[in-house]
């Protein structure tokens, strides 16, 4: 199957991020099925039994890769495989969105005071003010984590106070930066420019969050979704919080919950949040409902004795 596999991949004209997924799903259903099983239903069914609890996106697209293979070898009935695929990865309805928001309050307040009067190194003095500028990038644009790091210097229109950025769906998108945020950005490069030697990159195409360990020892090296994670499970232990308390999407909810109790405007938190679909945001409706309103009136402002 290995063999085939690799033929397939070969015939594909996607982006290389594409086949990597596609690599990855057949691996799984390979993984699932046997290198020798039959490319029948059953074993599609096994692997669709498999990915059950996997993300709506990734069953999509694991589920897609493999029919194509399918498809690719010849074999399987396209209807029945559909059909199988349309009943195991039937998705729940939409869920409302629930967080700790005084959690992540708590370490948006910690990192937001976070300095480098403190830093026993130069390094920890830059991790200090990068994570400081980072998390409050996070709370303030709505940013997913990948996103952010994938910024460089040279998208960000300081004057504007925004940048445009290519998001999920390889869609362009306009995101706005506040005051708080753009001054702790402004901390953060300029102490890197200390420290920084001469670099071959222009400076509009470094990164605008780089790695500041051991590790990456002088280098200007882009900070990875996973690295920048434990930078900041370590700023909520830091703030006395749970860890468990806080998922890194957490601070894109605190955005669009932010947003949509300012203004009680939906329409205009999924333009700011980028939702493809009013639905998503609609997720959020219920931080401010007349319901709400009407309950709070009755039994806390309504003296009832």
């Amino acid at each position: 199957m290995k063999t085939k596999i690799n033929a397939f991949l070969e015939t594909l004209d996607r982006s290389p991020r594409t086949i990597i997924a596609y690599r990855n799903a057949l691996t799984q259903f390979m993984n699932t099925v046997g290198v020798d099983a039959e490319l029948d239903i059953a074993n599609y069914t096994r692997f669709l039994t498999a990915i059950k609890s996997r993300s709506p996106s990734t069953k999509r697209v694991y589920t897609t890769a493999v029919r194509k293979f399918y498809a690719f070898c010849k074999a399987g009935n396209p209807f029945e495989m559909k059909e199988a695929t349309d009943h195991y990865t039937r998705s729940q309805g939409k869920r409302i969105v629930n967080f700790n928001r005084e959690a992540v309050e708590k370490v948006i307040a910690y990192c937001a005071l976070l300095d480098n009067t403190s830093a026993k190194s130069s390094r920890e003095m830059l991790e200090a003010l990068r994570d400081r500028a980072f998390v409050l990038t996070l709370a303030d644009t709505g940013l997913r984590i990948s996103e952010a790091c994938a910024l460089k210097r040279g998208d960000i229109d300081w004057l504007e106070q925004r940048a445009v950025i290519v998001g999920k769906g390889d869609k362009q998108a306009v995101v706005y930066f506040s005051d708080r945020c753009i001054d702790a950005l402004k901390a953060y490069l300029h102490a890197r420019s200390a420290v920084e030697p001469n670099s071959r990159t222009p400076l509009g195409s470094q990164p605008l969050f780089s790695r500041h360990d051991i590790r990456a020892s002088k280098k200007i090296r882009s900070i990875t979704a996973g690295g920048m994670w434990k930078a900041i499970k370590n700023r909520i232990e830091e703030a006395d919080v749970d860890r468990s308390l806080v998922r890194i999407h957490d601070f894109r909810h605190y955005f669009v919950t932010m947003t949509y109790l300012a203004k009680g405007d939906l329409r205009m938190s999924q333009v700011l949040a980028r939702h493809e679909s009013i639905a998503t945001t609609n997720r959020y409706a219920h931080f401010n409902t007349e319901a709400a309103k009407a309950y709070d009136e009755i039994f806390n402002r309504g003296g009832n004795d």
